[in-house]
């Protein structure tokens, strides 16, 4: 295997060497059905060692940036690559804080597009982005999954930040304008993969398989991700024909669930404090439809989504992630 995630496998070994006290147990959870796996990529417990970085130079392309492999899996240091690509980073963004507030960006990115295993925060709006900061430092929102540690992650931090941090890494990731970050492809048979780093990735063996009901997102260029590239982009694979199914789910079209456009927007890209969901990571989407529907997220809003989510199957939420994931952010 590469480096695999090199980062996250440091950052990860040393969030969840100690765990934080109160957390969720896992028999209070409604556990994530194994059809599911690909969504939910848990590590391997192999691979949740951290292993020493090599101190040397690293590049990506159009970029006169250099950080060592061990600056890159610093937590509390965000490879900027691309500085000139956004605004100056606030330092709960770019820095966190010592000890236990990681750097936001490390995991969402500088351009706040982020990754499979979190969530895209670029132009959500403010107030959505500390809802649910607040939620996750409540208990309100949480993962299916208990193995899923981005997820569990993301509820250690909220609760290391304050309400003024939280809003100042709302504000800086909302002013960002989405660009196209996943590029959807229809297919019937999908690389081989596993997972590294929280993330499906090719094996290095090669071969395909079919896709079955299943979103197979996987990095464009895994070295570049490993660096944490934040102009390499992903490839989501997903089964022939979903894409106009999922269109006509989030039309109201059979009746199994709400027309998306009532709450998210005619085009789905938000209206007011509602998030997009276009252009979205589908891996991440169909995370929330299931944790939704298994009553692992609650709040206002969740409650207004029980009455979606409720009579979706798995086909249902791999077709609407597909239909969502294909449109202009």
């Amino acid at each position: 295997m590469r480096r695999a995630a090199l980062g996250c496998l440091i950052f990860f070994s040393l969030v969840f060497a100690n765990p934080q006290p109160g957390a969720t147990a896992q028999s209070e959870r409604t556990p994530v059905p194994n059809l599911l796996d690909w969504a939910y990529a848990v590590n391997p417990p192999s691979d949740s060692k951290a292993k020493s970085p090599i101190d040397q130079p690293q590049h990506v392309p159009d970029s006169a940036a250099e950080f060592t492999s061990a600056q890159i899996g610093d937590l509390y240091h965000v490879p900027d690559w691309h500085a000139r690509d956004h605004p100056a980073m606030p330092k709960v963004v770019a820095e966190g804080k010592k000890p236990g507030l990681f750097a936001c960006g490390y995991c969402h990115l500088p351009n706040g597009q982020g990754r499979p295993e979190n969530a895209s925060l670029t132009g959500l709006p403010v107030a959505y982005i500390t809802r649910q900061m607040a939620e996750f430092k409540s208990g309100l929102r949480k993962s299916s999954e208990p193995r899923h540690l981005p997820s569990a992650y993301m509820i250690r931090v909220a609760r290391q930040a304050s309400a003024h941090e939280a809003l100042i890494a709302a504000t800086y990731f909302a002013a960002l304008k989405p660009k196209p970050w996943i590029h959807v492809v229809e297919s019937a048979t999908v690389p081989k993969t596993h997972v590294a780093g929280w993330m499906l990735v090719a094996s290095e063996s090669g071969g395909t398989e079919p896709i079955g009901v299943r979103i197979i997102e996987t990095p464009e260029n895994l070295e570049r991700t490993e660096l944490r590239d934040d102009r390499s982009g992903f490839v989501a694979y997903v089964p022939v024909g979903s894409i106009g199914e999922g269109k006509k789910l989030a039309s109201g079209d059979g009746g199994r669930t709400i027309r998306c456009s009532t709450c998210h927007g005619d085009d789905l890209r938000g209206h007011l404090n509602v998030p997009s969901i276009a252009g979205r990571s589908p891996s991440y989407l169909v995370r929330q439809l299931n944790d939704l529907q298994n009553g692992n997220r609650h709040g206002a809003e969740a409650r207004l989504m029980t009455p979606v989510v409720q009579n979706l199957t798995v086909r249902d939420m791999v077709a609407l992630a597909a239909y969502c994931a294909s449109l202009k952010p």
